[in-house]
């Protein structure tokens, strides 16, 4: 689900690739494992390679697809052998997408560690399952529920028709058999898994299936296998807004206080809720074109959920609501359409239904939690929909237990995270057992790797020499990372005497 993807605070997320034309046929043909290529936004030459493997592992000899992989080589000659490999998010996030923004961060480790990126099957250049770019499309198609659900509708069809396109194998179990394929092609004896969002569940599962093959593992907003995506979403987005609106109360402090410039907060949400559907005019985030059309409830929860993500963003939501009660809405439009690059923060949505409906949506009947709030039970209606006529591929049940880890795990929450909340991080910290600790950054939204002093967290935990130096990890200094003050649009200012 959008959202679910890779969210690093101090790069401004991805960027697109441009690979040179590798294919499979030069690992066929005896040549080496990889080979020089260039990344658009990276101005060093760097190293591509492919592995093909078979779409249904049960059937060897039937249709394969290609996994493509970038190899960033460490920059000292005597470097270790234990890579570094990044799992995406999503899902349906491309990893090699990921890496320009990523490797600036991971430079420590880059000294004496490979960096790997492998774009798991369905995403990036491995036999992706990608649906229209809807980036451009009105307002009101992108936000309307049966609209969308058409066009999915419509994508599944597509895909189908594809050499690759029998969406039943795509699963997360099924991925991280061909990463650990491309391990034994690079000859790596173990790596350090660094997961973030769904690619914390991507590492879960390697670690299950390959424990041997890991010497450290870091999982930054933990989505456990079990976690029932859909559902969770509802009751976790619900709890990021009801984070905002009770930090903003508490926020009394100044002119520039957030209780004093919008002292009726929750009273304006609640009561623009009510009113919907209504008729709003906005410009196209994008385009800038002027649009007109009925806004209903479940496209203005939509709207507010991506901002809570990033609490940079969230802490425009209050001038937003403010605005959007008064009738003007091009804040929360917007904002919503903020979070990072849209070229390439975009999903590969046919994988990303795949994962989900094989996954979590047989969860979906089962859940036990409440309907939140605001937003009901919307997210697992919505996929419920889509899943009742997405192909589902066969998931193992050991996929949904967590053994205890036999090597060091650091698990990352953001107190704030509207997704993967420190709830889940606790649940899985408790079942890894000895060997794994979890660190909460209270004010820290989905993704807590690239706040404050995290990066160095990370870094002393991987390169620790032994296991009893990695753990227990020292995170006092993120404790402090604050949430960010409210934010005063320049008219809040001007007019109430305050400096934005």
């Amino acid at each position: 689900m959008q959202g679910l993807g890779w969210v690093l605070r101090s790069t401004g997320l991805l960027c697109l690739l441009a690979l040179t034309g590798l294919s499979a046929a030069a690992a066929d043909e005896g040549q080496p494992p990889t080979q020089p290529c260039r990344v658009e936004g990276l101005p060093n030459e760097l190293q591509c390679g492919v592995v093909r493997r078979p779409l249904d592992p049960a059937r060897p000899n039937g249709p394969a697809i290609e996994v493509h992989f970038l190899l960033v080589p460490a920059m000292a000659r005597n470097k270790h052998p234990d890579a570094v490999l990044l799992l995406a998010g999503g899902p349906g996030q491309s990893a090699i997408d990921v890496a320009p923004a990523v490797i600036s961060q991971m430079a420590r480790l880059n000294n004496r560690r490979d960096l790997i990126f492998i774009d798991q099957r369905g995403t990036g250049r491995s036999a992706p399952l990608q649906c229209a770019d809807e980036s451009r499309l009105p307002v009101q198609q992108s936000v309307d529920a049966q609209q969308q659900l058409e066009r999915l509708r419509q994508c599944s069809e597509s895909l189908g028709k594809l050499p690759y396109g029998d969406m039943r194998f795509f699963t997360t179990t099924l991925a991280m058999q061909d990463f650990d394929a491309v391990r034994e092609h690079l000859g790596v004896p173990q790596w350090n898994l660094i997961g973030a969002s769904y690619g914390t569940r991507a590492a879960l599962e390697y670690m299950r299936l390959f424990p041997q093959k890991v010497r450290r593992t870091v999982i930054d907003g933990v989505a456990p296998p079990d976690m029932v995506l859909p559902v969770s979403f509802s009751m976790d987005g619900q709890a990021a807004l009801e984070a905002l609106f009770k930090a903003c109360e508490a926020d009394t402090k100044g002119r520039a206080a957030c209780a004093t410039q919008f002292p009726k907060l929750r009273q304006q949400w609640r009561e623009l809720l009510n009113s919907l559907p209504r008729p709003v005019s906005v410009n196209h985030p994008i385009t800038g074109t002027a649009e007109n059309f009925e806004l209903s409830r479940s496209a203005l929860l939509r709207l507010i959920r991506a901002p809570l993500y990033a609490p940079a963003l969230a802490s425009a939501l209050p001038a937003a609501i403010d605005a959007a009660a008064s009738g003007n809405f091009s804040g929360l439009v917007g904002l919503s359409g903020s979070l990072g690059n849209r070229k390439t923060n975009r999903l590969a949505m046919g994988m990303h239904f795949a994962v989900v409906c094989a996954e979590d949506a047989p969860g979906i009947a089962s859940a036990t939690q409440m309907p939140s709030e605001d937003f009901g039970q919307m997210d697992a209606l919505q996929y419920g929909s889509v899943c009742a006529f997405w192909p589902r591929g066969q998931v193992p049940q050991a996929f949904y237990t967590l053994p205890p880890a036999t090597s060091p795990v650091l698990l990352l929450s953001g107190g704030a995270d509207p997704a993967t909340p420190p709830r889940h991080g606790s649940r899985v910290a408790k079942a890894l057992g000895a060997k794994a600790q979890h660190i909460v950054v209270s004010e820290a939204g989905h993704g807590v790797m690239g706040a404050g002093c995290m990066r160095d967290v990370v870094y002393r935990f991987v390169v620790a020499a032994t296991d009893a130096e990695a753990l227990p990890a020292d995170a006092a200094c993120a404790m402090k990372v604050p949430r960010p003050p409210v934010f005063l649009p320049a008219q809040i200012g001007s007019v109430k005497g305050v400096q934005p």
